[in-house]
Protein backbone atom coordinates (compact mmCIF):
# COMPACT_ATOMS: atom_id res chain seq x y z
CA UNK A 1 0.00 0.00 0.00
CA UNK A 2 1.17 3.77 -0.33
CA UNK A 3 2.12 4.93 2.84
CA UNK A 4 1.10 8.64 3.76
CA UNK A 5 -2.45 10.27 3.45
CA UNK A 6 -5.64 8.00 3.50
CA UNK A 7 -7.43 10.84 1.81
CA UNK A 8 -4.60 11.42 -1.22
CA UNK A 9 -4.12 7.32 -1.59
CA UNK A 10 -7.98 7.05 -2.44
CA UNK A 11 -8.19 9.84 -4.90
CA UNK A 12 -5.04 8.45 -6.29
CA UNK A 13 -6.78 4.81 -6.42
CA UNK A 14 -9.82 6.62 -7.98
CA UNK A 15 -7.75 8.52 -10.65
CA UNK A 16 -5.76 5.23 -11.29
CA UNK A 17 -9.38 3.55 -12.09
CA UNK A 18 -10.19 6.25 -14.70
CA UNK A 19 -6.59 5.58 -16.22
CA UNK A 20 -7.14 1.82 -16.70
CA UNK A 21 -11.20 2.49 -18.69
CA UNK A 22 -9.16 5.10 -21.30
CA UNK A 23 -9.71 3.57 -24.45
CA UNK A 24 -5.80 3.07 -26.45
CA UNK A 25 -4.20 4.72 -23.24
CA UNK A 26 -0.43 3.99 -22.36
CA UNK A 27 -1.92 3.31 -18.90
CA UNK A 28 -4.56 1.16 -19.44
CA UNK A 29 -1.69 -1.22 -21.25
CA UNK A 30 0.49 -1.09 -18.14
CA UNK A 31 -3.02 -2.16 -15.64
CA UNK A 32 -3.26 -5.16 -18.52
CA UNK A 33 -0.31 -6.13 -17.96
CA UNK A 34 0.42 -6.01 -14.42
CA UNK A 35 -3.33 -7.50 -13.56
CA UNK A 36 -1.76 -10.67 -14.91
CA UNK A 37 1.32 -11.09 -12.75
CA UNK A 38 -0.40 -8.95 -9.50
CA UNK A 39 -3.75 -8.93 -9.22
CA UNK A 40 -6.11 -6.09 -9.96
CA UNK A 41 -5.46 -4.27 -6.00
CA UNK A 42 -1.65 -4.32 -6.54
CA UNK A 43 -1.70 -2.97 -10.43
CA UNK A 44 -4.36 -0.22 -9.60
CA UNK A 45 -1.85 0.80 -6.66
CA UNK A 46 0.93 0.53 -9.40
CA UNK A 47 -1.06 2.75 -11.59
CA UNK A 48 -1.73 5.46 -8.75
CA UNK A 49 2.02 5.11 -7.95
CA UNK A 50 3.09 6.28 -11.94
CA UNK A 51 0.28 8.77 -11.38
CA UNK A 52 1.78 10.60 -9.04
CA UNK A 53 5.10 10.01 -10.32
CA UNK A 54 4.58 11.69 -13.85
CA UNK A 55 2.49 14.48 -12.07
CA UNK A 56 5.35 15.50 -9.86
CA UNK A 57 7.71 15.42 -12.93
CA UNK A 58 5.20 17.89 -14.67
CA UNK A 59 5.06 20.22 -12.13
CA UNK A 60 8.83 20.07 -11.39
CA UNK A 61 10.00 20.58 -14.95
CA UNK A 62 6.77 22.53 -15.90
CA UNK A 63 6.22 20.55 -19.24
CA UNK A 64 2.75 18.75 -20.48
CA UNK A 65 1.87 15.44 -20.35
CA UNK A 66 3.04 13.44 -23.41
CA UNK A 67 1.54 9.69 -22.99
CA UNK A 68 4.38 7.20 -24.04
CA UNK A 69 3.75 5.23 -27.30
CA UNK A 70 2.07 1.61 -26.69
CA UNK A 71 4.11 -1.30 -27.34
CA UNK A 72 1.62 -2.22 -30.13
CA UNK A 73 1.86 1.08 -32.01
CA UNK A 74 5.68 0.54 -31.89
CA UNK A 75 5.77 -2.69 -33.02
CA UNK A 76 2.75 -1.70 -35.50
CA UNK A 77 5.75 1.07 -36.96
CA UNK A 78 8.54 -1.30 -37.04
CA UNK A 79 6.38 -3.58 -38.66
CA UNK A 80 5.03 -1.62 -41.45
CA UNK A 81 8.86 -0.48 -42.74
CA UNK A 82 9.93 -4.19 -41.97
CA UNK A 83 6.99 -4.74 -44.87
CA UNK A 84 8.33 -2.09 -46.41
CA UNK A 85 11.81 -3.08 -47.11
CA UNK A 86 10.47 -6.70 -48.16
CA UNK A 87 8.47 -5.13 -50.62
CA UNK A 88 10.72 -3.39 -52.13
CA UNK A 89 13.87 -6.18 -52.13
CA UNK A 90 11.09 -8.39 -53.98
CA UNK A 91 10.16 -5.93 -56.58
CA UNK A 92 13.92 -5.52 -57.13
CA UNK A 93 14.51 -9.11 -57.95
CA UNK A 94 11.92 -8.99 -60.17
CA UNK A 95 13.34 -6.46 -62.32
CA UNK A 96 11.66 -3.37 -61.25
CA UNK A 97 13.42 0.02 -59.97
CA UNK A 98 11.62 1.50 -57.26
CA UNK A 99 11.56 5.01 -55.62
CA UNK A 100 9.64 5.61 -52.60
CA UNK A 101 7.93 9.23 -51.29
CA UNK A 102 6.16 9.41 -48.59
CA UNK A 103 2.76 11.01 -49.19
CA UNK A 104 2.33 14.19 -47.58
Amino acid sequence: MIHGNKYVQSALVEAAWGATRKKDSYLKGFYQRLLIKKGSKKALIAIAHKTIKATYHILKDKVEYKEPLLQIEKAKIRSKQKNVQKFVTQLASLGFSVRLTPIA
